[in-house]
């Protein structure tokens, strides 16, 4: 690798972090599909408000079933069509009851069609309007060119016996930075692991260090490799590590977490979490998928949450600024991986001019049938695990216990959570310390 241990001219990154439509980045991005909300979140509320790269737009259910995602102000007199009233077919501004198809197209102005039909004036009217899929308990956007490509069917998202969660949080920083954190191994050791040492009230000792990294691109991403001083190249995160999901993920197994550009100074963290049943509760069939928000702050004292995982991460996310400066920045050899997707995403812009699909775009239907991904930990999250085992192992008990990824989860999905794993809380003992997540397996948690 050339020598990194400069500052890169503010030129050369910059463009990674601009959303807009009018930007290289912002037409590279819109040839992906986007997660925007959880399927679950439009069955109290059939419509909400949804700003993606700098576009607002509404989306909706009407009342068919068809979702639908549209500009946010009616061709009218823009009104709000967040307040429509969802039809059997589309969406109505509940201003003077313009309808208006998935499509974005008008097919009924209950006046004009009255008073003047001959006019077919609702034939002019169009309201900018984007595709729309449902997957795995998510809604996703695109918002590029025709054709559009399909969207990813990730081999998780047909995983059986498993309890399903999704986790919304915004945050006040540009999508890129929290990405970049996708193929950072190091930070594990002191964002979490030292953090939740010191965190107990504890100097020491530290957790293992790193000894190696390593980064492999492969067709859906990258994935990152690390040995510690407690670890070597049998240990699974050496053999299979964890993967940086393209173009705006991370994959650790047991659950994605999406970066979604809001704009270019706030991005919405879209967690989809799996936890298998235990051995001996299948099949286990969950009817929906429960959608919650995550808090940022302690609303007390006006702090940034840090007691779980992600709210750590948000909280590194959030003091590099809202938009990262890398002119000022100097990257060591730890920063290899973030180098590379740096680079890619370079080279994908110089292809979108010559007219080539940028990286893990899919359009053969016969390549998007559950695609494999690297798993450290297939077997238990597959097959599953005895009850007995998931409550010995100090790791895996933890994970019965508080959802250890984001604070705020609601009594309702914990409860339901419980239920699917047979367990009570009185059965949970919590573990005697901070937990290492990335410890080296023994047995049947490998």
């Amino acid at each position: 690798m050339p020598d990194t241990h400069h500052s890169e001219p503010r030129s050369r990154w910059d463009v990674l972090t601009k959303t807009g439509a009018d930007t290289p980045m912002g037409q590279l991005l819109r040839r992906y599909w986007w997660p925007i909300a959880g399927v679950s979140e439009l069955d109290k509320n059939p419509t909400r408000a949804v700003r993606l790269m700098g576009e607002d737009l509404v989306l909706y259910k009407d009342l068919s079933g068809t979702f639908g995602l549209m500009e946010r102000h009616c061709r009218h007199r823009r009104a709000d069509m967040l307040y429509g009233l969802v039809e059997e077919c589309g969406l109505r501004c509940s201003y003077h009851g313009w309808l208006y198809d998935e499509t974005g197209r008008c097919t009924a102005q209950p006046y004009e069609d009255q008073a003047h039909p001959e006019a077919r004036l609702k034939d002019q009217v169009r309201m900018t309007a984007y595709p729309v899929r449902a997957l795995g308990g998510l809604v996703w956007a695109y918002l590029g060119p025709e054709p559009a490509p399909l969207v990813p069917d990730w081999e998780f998202f047909s995983w059986q016996n498993g309890f399903r969660q999704i986790v919304i949080s915004e945050i006040p920083c540009n999508w890129f930075q929290a990405q970049e954190n996708s193929i950072d191994p190091v930070h594990f050791e002191w964002t979490h692991a030292n953090w939740a040492i010191r965190a107990a009230g504890k100097t020491g000792p530290y957790s293992p260090t790193h000894t190696r990294i390593d980064f492999e691109e492969f067709p859906y991403g990258f994935q990152y490799k690390r040995t510690r001083i407690d670890t070597d190249e049998t240990d699974r995160l050496w053999r299979i590590g964890r993967v940086c999901l393209w173009p705006n993920a991370l994959f650790t197994g047991n659950h994605i977490e999406f970066r979604v550009p809001i704009d270019d100074e706030t991005m919405l963290s879209i967690t989809w979490h799996f936890a298998r049943v235990p051995k001996g509760r299948e099949p286990y069939v969950q009817d929906s998928i429960p959608t919650w928000h995550g808090p940022i702050r302690d609303d007390k004292t006006g702090r940034w949450i840090t007691s779980h995982v992600m709210n750590q991460d948000f909280l590194m996310w959030v003091g590099q600024g809202a938009v990262a400066d890398r002119a000022k920045e100097y990257l060591a050899t730890s920063d290899r991986g973030i180098v590379q997707i740096r680079n890619r995403f370079l080279s994908d812009l110089a292809g979108l001019e010559e007219g080539k699909d940028p990286k893990a775009i899919i359009r053969d239907p016969a390549a998007n049938r559950a695609i494999a991904l690297p798993v450290a930990e297939r077997k238990p999250l597959i097959e599953g695990l005895p009850l007995a085992d998931l409550l010995r192992d100090p790791d895996l008990r933890a994970r019965l216990g508080d959802y250890i990824f984001q604070s705020g989860q609601p009594r309702e999905v914990r409860q339901a959570f419980l239920a699917a794993m047979g367990v009570n809380e009185s059965d949970i003992t919590p573990p005697q310390g901070p937990v290492d997540i990335n410890a080296p397996r023994k047995g049947s948690g490998t």
